[in-house]
């Protein structure tokens, strides 16, 4: 891959993640999520270097809640790479992170972070082909908005609806990953309507 072709592509896998975290309700600002190239360029070289890239954020409403965020330098990571991850997460206390890999994690690197999982650290992962763009922003996905506990339960109490009777989103669709939810997260969908204008249903993640 060219050099100029290698920076444009990891630009944008930054900006799309940038507006990820935004939407999932971290701290980015403004002039983050709108780094020119020229600038990128000039923070990160040309081309980059990937492990350079790691940034962390904290939530709007609680800045003791962070995540970390990773680009592997690696093509492959192996499990000594991921123990290193995992490692720096931990020194910083910091319980939640993302992992951008250039290809899929072996068995046993998949394994290291279910063990991890179970002990309350979660480190997602995303290729970085899924980054190149932002799915949220194409014309054919609705608008989703993730509805706070308190939400979901008035939701449930106005319609007298247990939550296994809402229709059902996998924890594993591209928008559940995009916004980093997991089991019995609610998201409200907007649709637009010939008839209506636009029509509302909830989806909950299993």
């Amino acid at each position: 891959m060219e050099i100029e072709e290698e920076t444009r592509r990891l630009w944008r896998i930054r900006r799309t993640l940038l507006k990820m975290l935004h939407d999932r309700n971290y701290l980015i600002s403004t002039h983050e999520l709108h780094v020119e190239l020229k600038d990128f360029r000039i923070r990160y070289g040309d081309p980059p270097r990937r492990d350079s890239m790691l940034f962390a954020a904290p939530k709007k409403d609680d800045p003791t809640d962070q995540i970390m965020v990773f680009f592997a330098n690696e093509a492959k990571v192996g499990v000594k790479d991921l123990r290193e991850y995992i490692s720096a997460m931990e020194g910083e206390r910091v319980k939640r992170g993302i992992l951008v890999l250039q290809s899929k994690l072996p068995p046993m690197a998949r394994q290291v972070l279910m063990d991890v999982g179970q002990a309350g650290i979660i480190l997602e992962q995303f290729l970085e082909v899924e980054l190149l763009v932002n799915i949220t922003e194409h014309v054919l996905v609705p608008k989703h908005v993730v509805l706070t506990p308190e939400q979901k339960a008035n939701l449930l109490k106005r319609y007298k609806l247990k939550e296994k009777q809402l229709p059902r989103m996998l924890e594993t669709d591209p928008i559940s990953r995009y916004y980093g939810l997991s089991r019995g997260n609610v998201v409200k969908i907007t649709r637009p309507s010939e008839t209506a204008g636009y029509y509302v249903t909830y989806r909950v993640v299993q």
